[in-house]
Formats: structure tokens, C-alpha cells, sequence
């Protein structure tokens, strides 16, 4: 049984963005291992506060994750 754990901030995605995430996250899981492991294919969005995730010891808000999302699009 695959269990797939997505590490995410708190307030970065919408409830509808998670939905996805775990439909083509388990989409992703069938298409390797089969149609029979979909309903037994675990995937869970664990939300992490602001301010308890940092990269090079900056700690993160959803505000600089949207930040930084901005600036690649543009």
C-alpha cells in the first residue's frame, strides 16, 4: 500500500488546490503501479504552521511562499 505524504504550509493552497493534489498524486501512483492499488493508495496533505518551515534558516510564511510563486511568474 503506497502512502504519499505532501508537506505543505498552512494557508498556501486552497482547499480545492488539495483536493487536486491528492487526485493526480494518486493518478500518479495508479499510472505506475496499477488500477488495482487505487483504493488502497493513501495520500495525505499535512499542514505545517507559519513560521515552523525554513529553508537556509529563513522561516517561511504563506506570504512568502506566495512571494516567491509571484516572482517566477513573472
Amino acid at each position: 500500500m503506497p502512502l504519499v505524504t505532501i508537506d505543505v504550509i498552512k494557508d498556501v493552497f486552497t482547499p480545492d488546490q488539495k483536493r487536486q493534489l491528492v487526485d493526480r498524486v494518486t493518478d500518479a501512483m495508479v499510472a505506475i503501479e496499477g488500477e488495482a492499488l487505487r483504493g488502497v493508495t493513501w495520500v495525505r496533505v499535512q499542514e505545517f504552521e507559519q513560521g515552523d518551515w525554513a529553508i537556509g534558516g529563513k522561516h517561511l510564511t504563506a506570504a512568502d511562499v506566495h512571494a516567491l510563486k509571484n516572482a517566477k511568474a513573472a
